[in-house]
């Protein structure tokens, strides 16, 4: 709204200074204080109504040391995570922005679906929360939403450098004609440590013959809705001890926030030589103010932790996490960059098969971890929390500088 506002007081009334809001580093830095201030100064307030509502965790009896000490603990505090983010980005970006939409709609959607499985844990004293399958159709719903528009809308494109050769160059009375670079619908996304790595999602469908091209979203859609589905789980089972959901997911964002950045900028992404995405800078401001909600947000959250999330932002995360991966064309390096959602959500299912295989086979059921998710299993080796989730921490970090690494090593 305040970039509105801005705008106008320069173009219009041409006042000295305000030009600087067409920049999206003012802009994001703004968006990043601000929404470490809400969620720092604010937090504790929404913090002391969870309490005085009763809004607390239940805890399940696992065996974990420090476990009891938890039961209490206000939970649902996604809220600030959600607010803290919000806020800024309806100040300080441009709202008509279809990727800033998209992650507005995202935010709310997903924080809406954990809002109410907390809600029937907590006030219907339903531990199981919302059934799975309604979580599954939120899910798919918000992937089928996110796929068509990234899909079918006009104002999602990137530029190329084939088209026209309408651009025109005289140097030493030679006139030099270069390919004129066009923006278009496409589906290609980036391959890692690939040199031409480019791969394009229509061409699964090449075997169809000539227009294979318009049958391109059977394979998009669905693979939207895939990695909105297991990156949104695979957040909500990381968010097992205090601060690790957190602080890993902030590391991820960030270095996401350096992929939009230079994708968005047409000299950063021609120097990079990788894909130029028309009006995804954008997002930039987006980026600043989740990863200062939260820091923010870690101030409670770090051990020993004064609120806990909930689905409410642990689904959140998830989401915003993989719509951003999707928009800037890096879903493939959700891999690297989410490799702690990835190594906590595989230990699950691998947990799950093996005992199923080794009941059915033996007779009783075996496990290679001593539990699941894997956090768990070094609680029960002995390990205290929050060298478990400094451990984590630096391990993201490593992931994450590999992921930008991708940028030039190829």
């Amino acid at each position: 709204m305040l970039y509105y506002l801005f705008e106008y007081f320069d173009k219009t009334l041409d006042v000295p200074g305000t030009g600087v809001f067409q920049y999206i580093t003012f802009r994001s830095a703004l968006a990043f204080m601000l929404s470490l201030l809400l969620s720092t100064i604010y937090g504790k307030r929404v913090i002391n109504f969870l309490r005085r509502q009763q809004v607390g965790e239940t805890v399940r009896e696992l065996g974990l040391a420090g476990q009891n000490e938890k039961a209490g603990t206000p939970t649902m505090g996604g809220l600030i995570i959600i607010f803290a983010t919000l806020i800024p980005v309806l100040l300080f970006a441009r709202l008509h922005n279809i990727y800033i939409v998209l992650l507005i709609v995202t935010t709310l959607w997903m924080g809406t679906i954990g809002f109410v499985d907390d809600y029937i844990k907590i006030f219907k004293k339903d531990k199981q929360g919302l059934k799975g399958i309604f979580k599954v159709i939120g899910q798919v719903g918000l992937g089928i939403i996110v796929g068509t528009v990234l899909y079918f809308n006009p104002a999602v494109t990137v530029r190329t450098d084939t088209g026209r050769t309408d651009v025109f160059r005289t140097a030493a009375n030679t006139t030099v004609v270069l390919p004129a670079p066009i923006e278009e619908k496409s589906t290609a996304t980036t391959i890692p440590f690939v040199k031409n790595n480019e791969f394009d999602y229509a061409e699964v469908l090449s075997f169809m013959g000539n227009g294979y091209e318009k049958w391109a979203w059977l394979i998009f859609i669905p693979v939207v809705i895939f990695i909105i589905t297991a990156v949104s789980n695979g957040a909500n089972l990381t968010d097992g001890i205090d601060g690790l959901a957190a602080g890993t997911s902030a590391i991820s964002v960030l270095a996401l926030g350096i992929f939009t950045f230079v994708s968005g900028n047409i000299i950063f992404s021609n120097y990079l030589n990788i894909m130029y995405i028309p009006n995804s800078g954008e997002m930039t401001v987006f980026i600043s103010a989740f990863v200062g909600a939260l820091i923010g947000f870690l101030w409670y959250n770090s051990y020993p932790a004064s609120v806990f999330m909930g689905d409410t932002g642990s689904l959140t995360i998830g989401g915003i996490i993989a719509v951003l991966a999707i928009a800037v064309r890096k879903e493939i390096l959700i891999v690297l960059f989410c490799g702690i959602f990835l190594a906590e959500s595989a230990s699950v299912v691998i947990q799950v098969f093996y005992f199923k295989y080794t009941k059915k086979r033996f007779g009783e059921g075996r496990r290679i971890f001593l539990m699941a998710p894997l956090h768990h299993h070094y609680q029960k080796k002995g390990y205290h929390e929050s060298k478990i989730v400094t451990r984590f921490w630096i391990v993201a970090v490593m992931l994450a500088i590999l992921s930008i690494i991708t940028l030039k090593l190829r």
